[in-house]
């Protein structure tokens, strides 16, 4: 298997259908969630990564006491987030502990650093999530890579999981906004005038409220 690059952020080699995970996470809830489901492959040094989907997509865990800590979290998503070998994905444990502290990492996660934010309830939802996360990528067809530089499924399932978490917007508006608006960024800056003909007055003001209100 290939090593990460010295900063943490390189590409990993991930066979098809496993997750590379963190070795800190053995014998976590997390991981005893997803035994049996997919198959896990441990690895050092994966820092600041904490599960990696495959070479180019990755999962950066941030728990309930990550969040209740302070800041110290941001380190890890700005450092995935200025590699260009990988798409990160940020789950996040909202709990009642640390439900005070979620607008800040979503606002921090979706806004400043456009990356996909998917909060969770505890370790046993996450687990459910990741794997659906690598069996969505195995339904698509291995293409020629010299071919194809089309996206994998597994952001495109992050992000339109990422537009559901906006107030108002839910199951059935979140894909109509996507179809127009193809990223948080497109979503961002749009207009209300843009917005009411696909999810109605109420729910624009909604979008735009989330994406402009103070951090």
């Amino acid at each position: 298997m290939a090593r990460n690059t010295p900063e943490g952020t390189g590409p990993m080699h991930v066979p098809f259908g496993h997750v590379v995970a963190n070795e800190k996470w053995r014998g976590s809830q997390l991981v005893q969630g997803m035994q049996g489901k997919i198959k896990i492959v441990f690895e050092d040094g994966l820092t600041p990564v904490d599960f990696y989907l495959s070479s180019r997509s990755c999962i950066l865990y941030v728990t309930e006491a990550d969040l209740v800590a302070g800041n110290g979290y941001r380190k890890r998503l700005v450092r995935v987030r200025n590699s260009s070998n990988l798409q990160g994905i940020v789950i996040v444990e909202k709990t009642q502990m640390s439900e005070q502290y979620f607008s800040a990492i979503q606002k921090f996660t979706v806004l400043d650093l456009g990356m996909v934010l998917l909060p969770v309830a505890s370790q046993m939802e996450a687990s459910c999530l990741i794997i659906q996360l690598v069996q969505e990528q195995t339904k698509e067809p291995r293409k020629n890579p010299f071919l194809s530089k089309k996206r994998t499924q597994v952001p495109e399932l992050s992000l339109l999981r990422t537009v559901q978490q906006i107030p108002g917007v839910g199951k059935v508006k979140a894909p109509l906004l996507l179809q127009k608006f193809p990223s948080i960024q497109r979503l961002s800056n749009a207009s209300i005038r843009e917005l009411e003909p696909v999810v109605g007055q109420a729910v624009a003001q909604h979008i735009q409220e989330f994406f402009t209100q103070p951090h």
